[in-house]
């Protein structure tokens, strides 16, 4: 590995400050662990093992539905959110892949691309496909649908742009192809409902034929938003009807900001397992709609539960259990790369307290119908604070104990924002 970001040397200086109060920590909570019959360094060890991609359009602001407010240092191209995306790893060590999104992140040379990020110690993760937005010089607009278009020519173009992006992962090392489309419509009686199903079912047959042997192709579900009448794929029923239409290889992604106020997600992710459908998910959060908060922020309490989920099917795996983790959430006020290490610590901190989760208790009240026992063993393992768990992970994989000071000190932003050109103003989430 070469060229990391931040001075190791700043890493292990800060680290040496904050050591002492670390292990004293983290031995406390062993002994209160201990006592609970739970080894705490065996939780760190699976810690130190999970990850959780970052996007690649993550690295940049978002933007409200109406502007942008750029920060300074921003990424203008896929080589520097690389190495922002460098960052988010070296000092958090939660991160180690990179979803990029296309043709966002297009290039001349995708192994030259491939090498550049094993540079920084990072692969990457599922390819992303946009057809939601036009591109210059596209021949066919989106704008009234793609994989479900009522025009050939548009299915078609979006098919193709489907399998580039297949072709693309693979130079990447990639093995799986996330699509979302935001075909729909806003006008009771604009298509026919029933047939837009079919069409997009027909078109994304073709790309699911195109898929590598050992490649998921993963259907992304969303409610609302561009089309607000009705969207094709709108929730996880509709997901999982097309995942079994299209076969074993596609599966089902879970965005936790895509679903109506108040949805029991925990509960989808149990269906999801059950059905072997259960592909993987974009971590955020959210408050009102589509929100893209970062992961946590607004109901962290619900990421537990989704955890629990998750541990539950791990321990029983049905016809595997495989899931992919990404983080995609869009920053408008904060710095990017801070926002998704407090989101890496967050999720990485939710899958912890689940694995503290008593299981032989918790089984025992649910079958014995004793509710309180069993919300209070729950809550138990929510409510514990594993901060000196992850904290101690980072450390012993060379990440910064105290992440943000870390961050802040080595003045990264600032020296970015006198390398790079502006990215200028603008409008829309990403």
């Amino acid at each position: 590995m070469t060229g990391l970001p931040i001075s190791t040397e700043l890493v292990d200086e800060l680290n040496a400050v904050s050591r002492p109060a670390l292990d004293d920590e983290y031995d406390a909570l062993g002994r209160k662990l201990a006592r609970r019959g739970i080894a705490i360094d065996a939780v760190k060890d699976k810690v130190k093992a999970f990850g959780v991609a970052v996007p690649s359009w993550g690295a940049g602001r978002g933007g409200t539905r109406f502007a942008k407010f750029p920060i300074a240092g921003e990424p203008t191209n896929i080589h520097e959110k690389l190495e922002d995306c460098a960052v988010i790893q070296q000092l958090g060590r939660a991160t180690p892949r990179v979803s990029p999104h296309f043709p966002w992140d297009f290039v001349d040379d995708y192994a030259a691309l491939r090498e550049e990020a094993e540079s920084y110690g990072l692969g990457f993760d599922a390819v992303n496909s946009n057809t939601f937005q036009d591109q210059p010089g596209q021949p066919h607009s989106y704008a009234t649908g793609s994989l479900s278009s009522t025009r050939e020519a548009t299915r078609q173009q979006a098919i193709a742009h489907n399998i580039e992006c297949i072709a693309i992962g693979r130079k990447l090392g990639s093995r799986a192809l996330t699509v979302w489309v935001g075909d729909g419509t806003n006008f009771p009686g604009q298509q026919d409902l029933g047939r837009s199903l079919d069409r997009y079912l027909d078109a994304a047959a073709q790309v699911y034929a195109a898929l590598p042997g050992d490649w998921t192709m993963m259907l992304e579900h969303k409610m609302f938003e561009p089309a607000f009448y009705s969207s094709v794929i709108a929730d996880w029923g509709s997901s999982l009807l097309a995942a079994q239409a299209l076969g074993d290889k596609c599966k089902c992604l879970v965005d936790l900001g895509h679903h109506a106020p108040n949805v029991n997600i925990e509960q989808i992710v149990a269906r999801l397992h059950h059905a072997g459908k259960l592909g993987g998910f974009h971590f955020n959060d959210s408050k009102y709609g589509d929100d893209d908060l970062d992961s946590g922020s607004i109901n962290p309490h619900q990421l537990f539960l989704v955890f629990n989920e998750l541990i539950e099917a791990e321990r029983n795996p049905r016809s595997g259990f495989e899931p992919a983790y990404m983080i995609d959430q869009s920053h408008n006020v904060t710095d990017p790369i801070e926002s998704m290490l407090s989101s890496g610590e967050t999720i990485a901190g939710c899958y912890a307290r689940a694995l503290l989760v008593d299981r032989d208790a918790l089984h025992a009240a649910q079958n014995d119908n004793d509710v309180m026992l069993a919300f209070r063993t729950l809550r138990g393992a929510y409510e514990t604070d594993v901060a000196p768990i992850l904290s101690k992970a980072r450390d012993e994989q060379g990440g910064a104990i105290d992440w943000l000071a870390t961050y802040r000190r080595s003045k990264y932003r600032e020296r970015k924002s006198q390398e790079r050109k502006s990215v200028g103003l603008g409008a829309g989430i990403v």
